[in-house]
């Protein structure tokens, strides 16, 4: 019996966001109509442990690289939005592919450097085919050794989780040394060339393998001019200075706004990959039959249906907390409008648990289907993988981030966000408590 009714072909949910450009509509849909090409060649990234050649090229001539970036400098400057659905739409096909296109705003950071440094970094926009920049142990507790000589510093080290590092033109690190005026203890950032530093094939894991996530390494000091080098008690007041200095949503954020929108790019790429599996789960339903019941097709099967009903929920409901806080980034931006330092945990709860909400489908769409999802070349296997690497980042695990929400609800003094900015590093306390809510 055939069972294939044609039912109409379903319109848009809702009416289109108003913060979606015409730009980032135009690089969405070249990136669905790349999809094909970006999942082809997916396990070839995996083998070699960074975006194939042919995804880097792809993605670069959708522009996808240069979507935060100023328009004045080559970019796009686009909003929350926007940069949502074109991570989610690369995150439906290769998930390696759109974490990549998230790091890659790592070369905003260039932009609290002396005009020098900006020049350099973006005189490749348009020639260098891949990332301008990548991050590497910026932030993280334990960062490089640097030491002040005249002109510049003397910095060597080991930086760890460099994500797009093979194709990326320039590096940014963390650099700690003692002020030789004062003797205390100081943070700062330093942007290397590719010649300063080794790439360690050390990105050994279980998924987001093609990220290119390795440890860059300079194992005798290399010279950093001073230009090349920022304070970090000083590269947040300088970033936020960037606001309206530029053309485009992405300048409009608020410094609380920007963290969102990048905490929204990741759950967007956690979607896009739930939204792929069950893409792939529905097609391989319609041609596999069961292992142990008499059904011509695993289609036919009603659990598989109350799975992929489910999922679709899942999905539904994931992209509608996704959308409605990307929206409303890009609205208080348009707005001048700030969020208040204790709305940032409680969108943040909101987004990490939709990640492990589609982790949780991803799962259960491999277990539904059963042993024909394990085979490297089948893409449901690879989502899992990279859906489970995602999650496990310090930023995006559940019960940590459900305390500092608890704190702020119990009118508690929150933690300090980041090791860097620390006080002993010279910076401002953390922000002041907060009453409970009501």
């Amino acid at each position: 019996m055939n069972n294939d009714f044609n039912f109409p072909k379903p319109g848009p949910k809702f009416p289109e966001s108003r913060h979606l450009s015409e730009t980032g509509k135009r690089i969405r849909d070249a990136i669905v109509q790349k999809q094909d090409l970006l999942r082809a060649h997916a396990l070839e990234g995996e083998e070699l442990g960074v975006l194939a050649p042919a995804t880097v090229q792809a993605i670069h001539d959708a522009g996808a690289f240069k979507i935060t970036l100023p328009i004045e400098l080559g970019g796009y400057a686009l909003g929350a939005r926007d940069t949502a659905e074109i991570v989610a739409a690369l995150g439906q096909a290769d998930a390696s592919a759109g974490w990549t296109v998230i790091v890659s705003n790592a070369a905003r950071n260039t932009l609290a450097f002396p005009e020098r440094v900006r020049d350099e970094v973006f005189g490749m926009v348009e020639s260098w085919v891949g990332p301008l920049m990548f991050g590497a142990t910026v932030l993280a507790p334990k960062v490089g050794e640097g030491r002040k000589v005249d002109g510049g510093f003397m910095v060597k080290g080991k930086w760890p989780f460099g994500s797009g590092c093979k194709i990326a033109a320039w590096g940014s690190v963390g650099v700690a040394y003692t002020d030789p005026a004062t003797g205390t203890q100081r943070r700062a950032m330093a942007v290397l060339s590719r010649d300063q530093y080794e790439i360690l094939d050390d990105w050994k894991v279980m998924g987001l393998k093609a990220t290119s996530s390795n440890s860059v390494q300079a194992m005798e000091e290399i010279f950093v001019p001073d230009y090349r080098v920022v304070q970090m008690d000083e590269l947040i007041g300088h970033l936020n200075g960037l606001r309206g200095k530029y053309q485009g949503v992405a300048f409009m954020h608020s410094p609380i706004g920007s963290m969102v929108a990048m905490t929204v790019s990741f759950a967007a790429l956690a979607v896009g990959m739930a939204k792929g599996a069950l893409s792939a789960f529905l097609e391989q339903a319609k041609k596999r039959p069961p292992f142990n019941l008499p059904y011509a097709k695993m289609a036919d099967m009603a659990s598989i249906h109350v799975v992929a009903g489910k999922a679709r929920g899942v999905i539904n409901s994931a992209e509608a907390v996704l959308y409605r806080h990307a929206d409303e980034v890009d609205r208080r931006a348009v707005a001048g409008e700030d969020f208040l330092p204790q709305d940032e945990p409680e969108i943040t709860m909101d987004l990490v648990h939709q990640i492990h909400e589609c982790l949780k489908t991803i799962d259960g769409l491999q277990l539904a289907l059963g042993s024909s999802t394990v085979v490297e070349s089948n893409p449901i296997q690879r989502f899992v993988r990279d859906i489970h690497v995602l999650a496990t980042h310090g930023a995006f695990r559940v019960d940590p981030m459900a305390e500092i929400n608890g704190r702020y609800m119990f009118g508690l003094e929150p933690f300090s966000m980041m090791a860097a900015l620390e006080p002993s590093s010279g910076a401002p306390k953390g922000m002041p408590p907060v009453p409970p809510k009501a």
